[in-house]
């Protein structure tokens, strides 16, 4: 299923966004506010990433398109029946343009209605307060602090996590 927004597409990834997405979340500075994207990154990997998704091993999945040009990926990987955690990346000549806010609020809508969940998740490294500021547009509220892998710099970084719980973002998006 495709998400369209004011601005958007939300879209699965196909085979033809493995030269973009080498390129974007290849980049070191996008790579290392992820857990799992490597630095470098290489076509390849991308491409065994994209059938992994295909075959549903990564969650629900989709690429972001601005002008049919393709600028991040979004989604998340459900935790059992009641809850998921959301992820995204923006590549970064894209950065500071409210993209990531627009395409995570078409992902959390999308994860309550589709899905069903009790609430989302979401985390970011400490070191990414932009990512905190997208997280906040949405009513999170912290719930800690815990050391995650970072595949891009190769060791363990602290990592904000924060909660959602469906009613609070059910009125959240009624007021928005």
């Amino acid at each position: 299923m495709d998400i369209t927004t004011p601005r958007l597409l939300l879209r699965a990834p196909v085979a033809a966004d493995v030269a973009r997405i080498s390129l974007l979340a290849g980049d070191y500075e996008v790579a290392s506010m992820t857990g799992t994207i490597p630095h470098p990154y290489s076509e390849r990997q991308a491409a065994e990433w994209i059938e992994s998704v295909l075959s549903g091993e990564e969650g629900v999945v989709f690429s972001i398109l601005k002008s049919g040009v393709l600028i991040g990926c979004t989604g998340y990987r459900a935790f059992g029946e009641d809850h998921a955690e959301l992820g995204y990346w923006i590549g970064k000549p894209y950065w500071g343009m409210g993209y990531a806010t627009e395409a995570v609020a078409a992902l959390i809508s999308y994860a309550f209605e589709v899905d069903g969940f009790a609430y989302l998740t979401v985390g970011h490294f400490a070191d990414n307060p932009a990512s905190a500021r997208v997280i906040a547009k949405f009513g999170f509220t912290p719930q800690g602090k815990e050391l995650r892998d970072c595949a891009a710099r190769g060791a363990r970084a602290y990592c904000l996590t924060y909660r959602l719980d469906r009613a609070r973002a059910l009125a959240h998006f009624r007021t928005a």
